[in-house]
């Protein structure tokens, strides 16, 4: 198949499908990070290029949740993340996969057809991500790749996922704990502080996903 991964540098999903045999490119405003097919400009340039498939991540930062105290101040900006999304959307291509985190397209447009963790798929990380799909069907998990998080208390200690906390904690004497991945801090917040390539990063597709989307989709 030929298929177009848009608004996407990393390189990580493209070239699990080209891996599988398929004609694969990436495209963003931003040069590839690895080696390999892709269009650094703007998607409508080629989005209508006969493509059989599209999975696009559409910028996130006006739409998610985590920004929605900006919302207010930023109206136009939300206005043209929406529009942008929306056009994805109502490409006539027969495979599209439009991935964005939780956030307010649920009720703008329609809310997605399944939320996926990177854990559900193999890879130590929390990070929900709505996928709204047209002519592909809902990623299977196998509860084979499942990676379980970590078990930390409120007084930050830290015990395996099966630890018995029906005692409270070996060290405070608390009787709960919560689960969390690698890239999550005590809170439950992401760890990545501020940096120049933080969204970038944020942004990146997990190996897992990415392989099964070639797997199941190719």
């Amino acid at each position: 198949m030929k298929i177009l991964i848009a608004c996407e540098r990393s390189g990580v999903l493209r070239d699990a499908f080209i891996a599988r045999g398929h004609d694969a490119i990436s495209c963003d405003l931003q040069p590839t990070a690895i080696p390999g097919p892709h269009y650094q400009g703007d998607v409508f340039d080629i989005i209508d290029d006969n493509f059989d498939m599209m999975i696009a991540h559409p910028p996130c930062t006006r739409l998610c949740v985590s920004g929605a105290r900006w919302f207010k101040d930023k109206r136009v900006e939300q206005k043209n993340a929406a529009g942008f999304f929306l056009q994805l959307v109502y490409r006539k291509i027969k495979k599209i996969c439009i991935e964005n985190p939780v956030g307010i397209m649920s009720t703008l447009y329609r809310k997605p057809d399944q939320y996926i963790q990177p854990y559900e798929f193999g890879d130590d990380a929390s990070k929900k991500t709505g996928l709204w799909l047209k002519g592909l069907p809902a990623l299977k998990i196998e509860p084979a790749r499942y990676v379980k998080p970590r078990m930390v208390c409120s007084c930050g200690e830290v015990y395996p996922y099966d630890q018995e906390f029906s005692k409270g904690c070996p060290k405070c004497g608390a009787g709960h704990a919560k689960p969390r991945w690698a890239n999550q801090c005590d809170s439950g917040q992401n760890k990545l502080g501020p940096s120049p390539d933080r969204a970038e990063i944020r942004a990146k597709t997990y190996q897992g996903i990415a392989s099964s989307m070639a797997l199941q989709w190719g």
